[in-house]
């Protein structure tokens, strides 16, 4: 079983950074990171040029250009080009523990997807923020993080399997590439930020007989918090799941098979 790590990011270079660093200390590799990228500047380019040879692990990014928000879109062309049997999600602003990658190759189970939890770093403290180097417990007690249940690896992860939507999160995620193809990727009818093309690839899942194993304790990200984007869409996104709900809809139309 081989794994591979999709990172999507969207014009935060020096966020991306802390990701990337805290990708080089994992205890165990995947088998490619792939960055997909929804159309930023040069600068994240250079950086990721930067990291690729550091790094012993083959990177690709992919990248388009900047037509607004189209996460759905890149991700689905990093899918496609990703070779690993397993595929693990994270967004480019959310640094993972030293153990994520090793404890998505414990939760993996045919069957299931996982979602794992984030804590949050607040905002001022972001630049600050290193995780090779600060005491996750000082930080809680000085307030610079919270979501301390989120932010603990236990030596025994907490899983509750089910097919709730409630915790549904793009940004920790792992699934079988089989599923996601039977399911045909994410929906690209979903543009604009804050709600939808998760839920909705999560719920599609739970239709084609895949529950979730929502997880605390293992598969830890720290999330760099920023400022909210804009929610224009979110009266059109929230009826879009809506309707994949009340159909019980398993394939999207505009999805991973229009990327040949």
């Amino acid at each position: 079983m081989t794994f591979s790590l999709i990172i999507s990011t969207y014009n935060r270079p020096e966020a991306l950074a802390k990701v990337l660093a805290g990708v080089a200390r994992q205890t165990h590799s995947p088998k490619e990171i792939l960055i997909a990228d929804d159309g930023s500047t040069e600068s994240t380019r250079i950086l990721i040029e930067q990291w690729k040879a550091q790094l012993r692990i083959p990177v690709s990014h992919l990248w388009h250009p900047d037509e607004g928000f189209r996460k759905t879109i890149i991700l689905n062309k990093a899918i496609k080009a990703a070779q690993g049997d397993y595929i693990i999600f994270v967004d480019g602003d959310c640094v993972p523990h030293a153990r994520f990658i090793a404890d998505h190759e414990i939760l993996a189970e045919r069957g299931f997807w996982v979602q794992g939890r984030r804590c949050f770093v607040k905002s001022e403290y972001v630049e600050k923020f290193d995780p090779a180097t600060i005491s996750v417990w000082q930080w809680l007690f000085l307030g610079r993080m919270s979501g301390v249940f989120k932010a603990i690896r236990l030596s025994t992860p907490i899983i509750r399997r089910g097919t709730e939507q409630r915790g549904i999160i793009g940004c920790n995620m792992g699934m079988w590439r089989e599923d996601l193809v039977a399911v045909n990727g994410f929906d690209e009818a979903y543009v604009g930020w804050g709600v939808g093309e998760d839920s909705d690839i999560g719920s599609r899942l739970y239709h084609l007989g895949r529950p979730r194993k929502f997880v605390y304790g293992h598969a830890i990200i720290y999330h760099l918090n920023h400022p909210p984007l804009s929610r224009d869409r979110f009266r059109d996104n929230t009826s879009r799941l809506e309707e994949t709900l009340r159909l019980k809809r398993i394939r999207c139309e505009r999805g991973l098979a229009q990327h040949t």
